[in-house]
C-alpha cells in the first residue's frame, strides 16, 4: 500500500498547511510548473518526489524532471504529463500515448482546475490536482491524496485552501 500526495502547479510556492496535509504519505507527485529547482528541491527533502515540468519551468528543473512520467506503483500504471488535458479534450499526442501505454491513471496539470473524471473509453481515471500554488486565476490552491493498495485506487481525498 502506498500512499500519494499529487500538486502541480506550485509557481515557485509551496504552502506548509499543503505539507502537513501530505504528512501520511509515502510519496509525492507533481504534475508540473514546479517553477523552480529550489521549489523541487524542497519538495523532495519533505517526501520522494516524481515530478514532470511544466510550460513555465526552465532548464534547471527540465534537466532533473522529464516532460512524461510512465511507472508503475504497487500494480497500477501511471502516465503524467503537466500539459495533457482530460477525458474528451485529450491534447495533441496524448490520445495515442494512452493508447499506447495503457495507464490506469493519467494525471495532468496546467488547467489550475481540480478535475477527477473516469475515463470510460479508456478505462482510466484522470486526475488534474488544480493548483497548488498562488499565481494564477484560480481562487483556491487545490492538492489530493489517496492511496494505491495492489490495482485498487482509493481514498482519494481534497485540501482546498482560499489562496489569498
Amino acid at each position: 500500500m502506498k500512499r500519494i500526495g499529487l500538486l502541480s502547479d506550485t509557481h515557485c510556492h509551496i504552502d506548509e498547511k499543503i505539507i502537513n496535509f501530505f504528512k501520511d504519505c509515502d510519496e509525492l507527485w507533481h504534475a508540473g510548473d514546479i517553477g523552480n529547482i529550489e521549489t523541487a528541491d524542497k519538495i523532495a527533502k519533505y517526501k520522494p518526489l516524481k515530478a514532470v515540468y511544466g510550460n513555465i519551468d526552465g532548464h534547471e528543473v527540465r534537466i532533473v524532471y522529464p516532460k512524461i512520467q510512465s511507472f508503475t506503483c504497487e500494480n497500477v500504471k501511471v502516465l503524467m504529463t503537466h500539459i495533457g488535458g482530460y477525458p474528451g479534450k485529450y491534447e495533441k499526442g496524448m490520445k495515442a500515448l494512452i493508447k499506447n501505454e495503457k495507464p490506469d491513471i493519467f494525471i495532468s496539470g496546467h488547467s489550475h482546475i481540480l478535475k477527477v473524471i473516469y475515463d470510460k473509453k479508456n478505462d482510466l481515471l484522470h486526475i488534474n490536482p488544480g493548483a497548488a500554488g498562488k499565481s494564477g486565476l484560480h481562487k483556491y490552491q487545490t492538492v489530493v491524496r489517496f492511496v494505491i493498495e495492489g490495482k485498487k485506487i482509493k481514498d482519494l481525498e481534497v485540501f482546498e485552501k482560499n489562496r489569498s
